[in-house]
């Protein structure tokens, strides 16, 4: 259980129109817990800490912790990975805590045999072997400032003791010209020693794989990494602009399928289309290099429509996926039960004052968390931000309300993960199916608009699963078995058909 003494009590629903959102924690600009006074003041007169330089882009929260990272985009930013302990915040704009200490968070030496500490960190991952996961991109700066003080690296943090227990920089033959990486996924098999790390590489458009147990990288390609040319134009928060070169971006996996391999969802930021591929490619470094072995395992799964740029998204254990509408000011989600169309796109929530650029969201338990933090207007406008207004929120809800009178609720399980179901006695003409759902993408179609998915059997369900009155499983139950005619077991293994939604 999260120690959530400061939600309870500090949460609350402003003024400003969020129907679910609660609002936790909110920042005119950011701070630092500073030793002393007197080293804050230090920290400012030598330009080390500029407040109106930091801009907070990524959260993540283990237990008591909400982490916050601020990347180095100019001087003045006095650590880049930071936490707040939620069961002692008193306030709700509390001072950052640089993590795992100020040391770590020093800018390093350009010198390479010196870079050790965190120097830039965008979006971070915590698994479920109370592992955090931190990429530094080894930069200072943003778009034409950027300097490349230190090397892409993989930074890993035993989160009950806060050491690090590795640090793995990034081969060179991973890393290209224009390489800027800031998403990472986490994939956590069967053991804690099967881990990969995903990162995708948004301005050289490539997806990189870092087995945990083999200690080793590699890269992959594909024509779905690169932005949709005609997608390129923006306008936020009242701001007009062109992010044309930006590609991968989001990325994030789904629930294990039965053969127990995940599936990576990924999109480009200029574009509206949403792509899949299964780890069974991205964990093999052979077909993962290979264009030619892997190309038709990429499938476009389709589109969210008009205005549809989204940076950061995230997918439940029930199947739910949540990401940021940045063009509508919103907290969109989609239910993998329905196609990937516009029209079951659903909005959690949605301001146009308190959600401008919602730049990262992330589930942990039954949870949803939001931050926004108008990064449009920092790094756009003429102006800035104005800092005497409320620029960076951060927000919770549990998702069975977030979902809740959307087009994405639905008979799910928000108590304990849904289980991976192994294939089992087989029922025939029974036509009973849990609402697990599988997205192996399967070849030899052309992808269109397409999820495939594995039917699977099973002679009991849960409660939850069987009372019509409740559930709208048994108008969906006629419609699979409208699409899918027949069911047959082969031999141990089970043979699937077949559910094309164009159909």
């Amino acid at each position: 259980m999260l120690k959530l003494c400061v939600v309870l009590c500090a949460a609350v629903s402003l003024a400003h129109g969020l129907d679910k959102l609660q609002q936790v924690f909110q920042w005119q600009a950011v701070d630092y817990e500073y030793p002393t006074e007197e080293m804050r003041q230090y920290a400012k007169f030598h330009k080390d800490f500029i407040p109106e330089n930091n801009l907070p882009v990524g959260i993540e929260v283990w237990e008591n912790k909400l982490f916050v990272t601020v990347p180095r985009w100019d001087d003045g930013v006095p650590s880049t990975l930071n936490y707040i302990p939620m069961d002692a915040a008193t306030t709700m704009s509390p001072n950052l805590i640089p993590y795992p200490s100020w040391e770590a968070n020093q800018v390093p030496s350009q010198a390479q045999d010196q870079c050790d500490t965190l120097t830039t960190t965008y979006r971070i991952k915590a698994d479920s072997c109370d592992r955090l996961w931190v990429l530094d991109s080894g930069t200072v700066g943003i778009g034409n400032t950027t300097k490349q003080i230190c090397p892409y690296a993989i930074h890993v943090f035993d989160l009950k003791t806060d050491q690090r227990i590795r640090k793995y920089q990034f081969r060179p033959e991973d890393i290209k010209e224009g390489t800027f990486i800031a998403n990472i996924a986490i994939d956590v098999g069967k053991t804690c020693e099967d881990t990969f790390l995903y990162a995708s590489d948004e301005l050289a458009y490539g997806l990189l794989s870092y087995s945990w147990e083999q200690n080793t990288s590699w890269r992959a390609s594909h024509g779905f990494f690169f932005p949709d040319p005609l997608l390129g134009e923006f306008n936020i928060g009242g701001l007009t602009f062109h992010w044309f070169p930006e590609g991968i971006f989001g990325i994030t996996l789904t629930p294990p399928e039965a053969d127990g391999f995940k599936n990576l969802l990924f999109h480009p930021i200029a574009s509206n289309s949403e792509f899949a591929v299964s780890t069974s490619v991205l964990r093999n470094k052979t077909l993962a290099e290979s264009v030619e072995l892997s190309y038709n395992q990429y499938v476009k799964i389709g589109e969210r429509g008009l205005d549809g740029h989204l940076t950061s998204h995230v997918m439940d254990h029930n199947g739910i996926l949540f990401f940021n509408l940045i063009d509508r000011n919103a907290v969109g989600c989609w239910n993998s039960l329905n196609p990937y169309r516009p029209e079951y796109i659903g909005h959690v929530d949605m301001d146009n004052e308190a959600l401008i650029f919602p730049s990262d969201v992330k589930v942990v338990g039954d949870d949803l968390w939001v931050i926004s933090d108008r990064m449009p207007i920092h790094l756009e406008s003429e102006t800035g931000l104005d800092f005497n207004d409320v620029n960076f929120r951060i927000f919770t809800i549990p998702i069975r309300n977030a979902v809740r009178g959307t087009v994405c609720d639905g008979p799910l399980n928000y108590q304990t993960p849904r289980p991976v179901y192994p294939p089992q006695s087989f029922v025939d003409n029974n036509l009973l199916y849990s609402t697990q759902q599988y997205y192996k993408p399967y070849s030899g179609v052309t992808p269109k608009n397409l999820f495939s998915r594995k039917i699977i059997v099973r002679p009991e369900l849960p409660s939850y699963l069987t009372e019509p009155e409740t559930s709208p499983l048994p108008a969906r139950r006629n419609q699979l078995a409208r699409a899918v005619p027949s069911y047959s077991p082969s031999g141990n293994t089970w043979s699937y058909n077949k559910f094309n939604y164009n159909n």
